[in-house]
This record gives structure tokens, sequence and C-alpha cells, in this order.
């Protein structure tokens, strides 16, 4: 079975990080019950603003808040449709997740297919990419992803994760496609880098841009509009 990612984006006031902490932690529980294997909210930590589009645009990030990458891992899809059923019919348990400490209304979410890598790997520093890509170049994309994936370890990353778009909802305010100004013929890849700490990406990341391999494989080579992908690097604050 191929392990099935509900990615997030969301903007969290920035004095809220503890009760939002604490808000993941008691959501925790009841996920697992309900069939998820893990997750991991991570914490921006330098998240850029793009020229075209960013992670912070595409949650409307205020002056007050941060941006987070988030997702919620489990052993396939079948089992994530049962749980979101089971727990939107059930509602979440007394006290927990009684008072979201951040805006809803502006979160983007969708579910992921898996295409390579650990989605249960714990999460050290994560560098977090969502992009367009050709839809029709999904096999092409995941040759290329899997070649990228062996230089990023190659330079010290612990783990690679990309994900294909699966079950992506069109929101009322914001969502993965207004995000990476997806076209009707793309697809929305979802993907994480996962390093050591941050000393060892920084490092990583100089090596990697030097290495020719990188303009060989990158996501480039099959159509995707390296122009509109929208990044950032992320801290672990919850990881379960």
């Amino acid at each position: 079975m191929m392990t099935y990612v509900d990615g997030f984006l969301v903007a969290v006031p920035t004095a809220n990080k503890e009760a939002y902490r604490k808000h993941a932690e008691e959501a925790w529980p009841m996920f697992k019950g309900f069939g998820a294997l893990s997750m991991v909210e991570g914490w921006g930590d330098d998240v850029p603003d793009g020229k075209v589009n960013s992670i912070n645009s595409a949650v409307m990030r205020k002056a007050e808040e941060t941006s987070m990458f988030s997702w919620v891992t489990w052993p396939d899809k079948a089992t994530r449709d049962a749980g979101w059923q089971k727990m939107m019919a059930s509602g979440p348990p007394e006290g927990a997740m009684s008072e979201m400490p951040f805006d809803g209304s502006r979160m983007i979410y969708g579910g992921f297919q898996t295409l390579l890598g650990d989605v249960g790997m714990k999460a050290g520093y994560i560098d977090g990419t969502v992009m367009p890509v050709p839809a029709d170049k999904r096999e092409a994309y995941t040759a290329a992803s899997k070649k990228m994936a062996d230089l990023f370890q190659e330079f010290g990353a612990i783990s690679v994760v990309d994900c294909w778009g699966d079950d992506v909802p069109e929101g009322k305010v914001n969502d993965f496609h207004g995000a990476v100004l997806r076209k009707p013929d793309e697809a929305v890849v979802f993907s994480w880098i996962n390093w050591k700490d941050k000393a060892s990406r920084d490092a990583g990341w100089e090596k990697i841009m030097e290495d020719p391999r990188m303009q060989e494989f990158g996501p480039h080579t099959v159509g995707a509009d390296m122009g509109r992908m929208i990044f950032g690097s992320f801290v672990p604050l919850v990881d379960v």
C-alpha cells in the first residue's frame, strides 16, 4: 500500500506558538486513534517572500504571524478517508482543540500520494516545498525526483519525501491551487527535505547548488515552472 499524506500550510500568531503546540499535541491522540501514523508541525524559521508567490502569500500571513508547513501521514488513502469521516462524525474530544489559536479560514490543506521517501522519519530541520508540475509528467517527475533525493542525501539530507496531489480541494479563501498559481493541466506536489540540523542544511545546499547534476535532473527538466514554486525552512514544533 502507498502511504498517504495530508499536507497543511498555516499562518499562526507568533505569540501563540506555545498555544499552537498544545493544540496540536491535544489533537494527535484523536488522529492516532483513527489510524494516522505520524504528525509533524513545522514552525517557520526562514520563509522568504517570493517575487511571484510564496508560502507567506499563500496563507495571507500578517506581520505578527509565522507561517507553518505541516503534515499528517497515514498508511494508505482508505485509512485516511475513513479516519477523517469518523473524526467529522464524532467531533473533537472534550477539551481538545477547544479554541483554535490561529485563523482556520486561511489554513490550506490537501491529500497527497507518496511518490518516494520515508514519511515517518523523525524531523530535524525541514525544507518544505510546494510546486506545480505538468499532470502528465508524473512518471518523469518521479524518476527525476529519485535522482534529486540521492543527490541531497549524498550531501547530508536525512530523507527526501515527494507527494503528488490527489485530493486537493478548492478553498473559499485560499488553497494549494492558488498558492502555486496552478494551471488546469498541472498537479500540485507537496515535498520536504529532512536535515539533521540547520548547519547541515546550509552546508548541504552550498554544495548542491555548485553540483552540475542539479541542472541535469531538477524538476525543471520535466516542465515544472520553478518560478511558481513556494518554499521555506522550518523547525519541528511537534513531531509525533
